[in-house]
């Protein structure tokens, strides 16, 4: 044990276990680490307050830092990540985010490694092609919100054994980018105004304006200067007291938060999941957008959605 060379996710996981309570025995007995070589490691996670459960777990660099630099050794520069390296690439080339994928391989591989370890993987892909810079727009807080379907993924009921194809509705407050998704089987009238109901309920409010990027259920003739509007969705409207913005047609500075909030699910939650019924579907995406969608630091805002 005393020549065998240690990762960075070696480091982690006996910290993990350490967080976990396992004694420096029993890791040891687990051929993981020498002991006394865990004992070195614990005194100074001790020192550095990382074994509280409480506390964040330190990334790949600071691992580095205080182990293999203390040792002489040179940093290991083979990632973490490695066995899954075609399999990141792949998702990658498919448009999902970093943060998708670093919590795919945690939930479904028991990838224990930072979020920073996949960060700087994509980025290496990233900086082979120019990013796209999106357009900022400027709203005022309740001022409006965008709205527009989505192509979903075709759900096979785990009970029935029926497969069916689906949409998810994306209704986003342009102030703070909040949003409601619903998983829908159709993208009829009556799909469209329950939609917004519902998404009404959810932020608890209605906003003054909203901008759709004239669907069918909603838009009978699109036009610049004169958009006929659904006698159904017109009521709606008139009933809940906000006002209907149909984009322009080809004009794609309007519907900018459009297109990204369905880039977004389309990106950031469909991948890597299953869905059992529509309802599964639904309730996964109601925790999905109250959680990570919710919490992240948005890249336009620099907010959180839901403190914003």
């Amino acid at each position: 044990m005393t020549n065998r060379r240690f990762e960075m996710y070696h480091y982690r996981q006996i910290l993990v276990r350490m967080r976990q309570g396992d004694s420096d025995r029993e890791i040891a007995r687990s051929k993981a680490m020498g002991r006394r070589k865990v004992a070195k490691v614990r005194s100074v996670a001790a020192g550095l307050g990382w074994l509280s459960p409480d506390s964040t777990l330190p990334d790949d660099a600071t691992l580095a830092a205080q182990f293999d630099c203390r040792e002489g050794l040179p940093v290991s520069c083979v990632s973490t990540l490695e066995p899954w390296r075609g399999q990141i690439a792949q998702w990658h080339a498919q448009g999902i985010q970093g943060t998708t994928i670093h919590a795919a391989l945690a939930r479904n591989h028991g990838y224990m490694g930072s979020y920073s370890s996949v960060h700087r993987f994509v980025r290496q892909l990233l900086a082979e092609s120019p990013p796209d810079v999106p357009l900022r727009l400027d709203f005022k807080p309740g001022e409006a919100a965008q709205v527009d379907f989505g192509s979903g993924p075709a759900i096979t009921h785990a009970f029935t054994g029926e497969a069916f194809k689906t949409w998810f509705f994306v209704m986003t407050l342009c102030w703070s980018r909040h949003q409601y998704v619903e998983m829908v089987r159709d993208q009829s009238s009556v799909t469209w105004l329950a939609c917004h109901r519902r998404a009404f309920e959810w932020f608890g409010g209605v906003p003054g304006r909203v901008i759709i990027d004239n669907p069918k259920c909603a838009i009978t003739r699109a036009s610049i200067h004169d958009p006929e509007v659904q006698r159904a969705y017109a009521d709606c409207a008139e009933g809940y007291g906000f006002r209907i913005d149909p984009c322009p047609p080809r004009d794609p500075q309007k519907k900018g938060i459009v297109e990204s909030g369905v880039k977004y699910v389309k990106r950031g939650f469909l991948p890597l999941r299953e869905f059992r019924s529509l309802a599964d579907a639904n309730r996964q995406a109601a925790e999905w957008v109250m959680g990570e969608a919710g919490n992240r630091c948005h890249g336009t805002t620099r907010e959180k959605p839901l403190t914003c």
